[in-house]
């Protein structure tokens, strides 16, 4: 599920990237899970991942990733997608 996934922006913070994968506006609520927290830290420590439910289906909405965890927004972008792959694998 990951692969279908593209980066539809990458804003920087004061002090995370905001990788964003789905509109915030498509989705009835928002939530950080707790359970997304540990593959998202063993990635970049300090990463969150925000879902938005859909439905009965949580999906992906978008990650924070710490500005000082990367080098630049490319790469944000890319720990971003493997966070989500150890998500959705």
């Amino acid at each position: 599920m990951a692969s279908q996934l593209t980066v539809k922006g990458v804003e920087k913070g004061d002090e995370y990237y905001h990788v964003t994968y789905r509109d915030s506006d498509s989705f009835e609520e928002l939530r950080t899970p707790d359970w997304a927290s540990k593959p998202a830290r063993s990635v970049v420590p300090g990463s969150e991942v925000r879902m938005g439910q859909d439905n009965d289906e949580w999906l992906v909405q978008s990650v924070l990733i710490p500005i000082d965890g990367v080098e630049d927004s490319d790469d944000a972008s890319r720990k971003a997608m493997e966070i989500v792959t150890r998500l959705t694998d």
